[in-house]
Order: C-alpha cells, then sequence, then structure tokens
C-alpha cells in the first residue's frame, strides 16, 4: 500500500510539473512601431487593446496545450501500468514500477506536444497582435504601413 502511496503522490507532482510548464503567451514576441507622429499615448491604448484580442485569439490553444500534457501522462500510466502487469504475470510490484515507467513516459511525450501546442499558440497571438496593430496604422516589420489613417498632428 506504500508502494501505491508513493505513486500517487509521485503522479499528481508530475501533474502538477506539467501544468506549470504550460502557459499562455504573455504578451508579443515582435516589435511594432508606431506610425510617425501618433502620440505615445495613443500607442500604448492601441497595444492594449490588441494584447486583449490577441489573448482571445489564442485562448483555445493554450487550454489545449495543458489537456494535451495531462491525457499523454495518464495514458503513458495506464499502458505502463498494463505492461508491468503482462510482463510478470499480473504480479503487484510489477504494476506500480510499469505504471512509474509509463507515467514518465507519458508526461515526456506530454510535455513535448503540450511544448509544441505553446508554441502554436505564442505564432497565433503574434499573428493575431500584428493584424491589430496594422489595422490601426502602426508600423509592422516586414509590412508597409497603411497609406491612410487618422491624422494625429
Amino acid at each position: 500500500m506504500k508502494r501505491f502511496a508513493r505513486i500517487a503522490v509521485f503522479t499528481v507532482s508530475v501533474f502538477t510539473s506539467l501544468a506549470g510548464c504550460v502557459s499562455a503567451p504573455t504578451g508579443p514576441t515582435i516589435a511594432i512601431m508606431p506610425r510617425e507622429g501618433k502620440p505615445f499615448e495613443v500607442f500604448q491604448q492601441e497595444d492594449k487593446q490588441c494584447r486583449e484580442f490577441a489573448d482571445n485569439a489564442v485562448k483555445d490553444t493554450s487550454n489545449a496545450a495543458l489537456k494535451e500534457g495531462a491525457t499523454s501522462a495518464a495514458i503513458g500510466a495506464a499502458l505502463g501500468a498494463a505492461a508491468g502487469a503482462v510482463i510478470q504475470g499480473g504480479s503487484s510490484p510489477n504494476i506500480g514500477t510499469g505504471a512509474g515507467v509509463g507515467l514518465l513516459g507519458g508526461a515526456a511525450m506530454g510535455a513535448m506536444n503540450s511544448a509544441g501546442k505553446q508554441n502554436q499558440a505564442q505564432t497565433q497571438y503574434n499573428i493575431a497582435y500584428q493584424q491589430c496593430m496594422y489595422s490601426k496604422g502602426n508600423q509592422v516589420p516586414s509590412y508597409a504601413a497603411p497609406a491612410s489613417g487618422p491624422s494625429y498632428r
């Protein structure tokens, strides 16, 4: 029974660690500059609006990354326990060992999968942020500033 308690504590620790590794983008990783003549206060307001827009655009992707990691770890633990039971004919110490090994493998796969989804979320965030800031007339790398827009002079 002590072995099961240790495995349970370890499982909770891995899930907690996985949850801590996955997070939503906290901001853009690209530089946007205000159009010439635009007051900085206006640019700051637009930045805030566009960050909120981008946050909403990636909400589902960030949640999927966390779910992916937890699911992979749980499936890995179940498969490891089954493999441990089959290899040693149902011996309970081997079930625990198999579950532990499966949990580690599942957690590693989950971490890799969630990292990929996290990168995808950051890319989506940057695109949404760029689109928003460009539509407000700001200078976006690799794009010319919009020809028309309000005058701030």
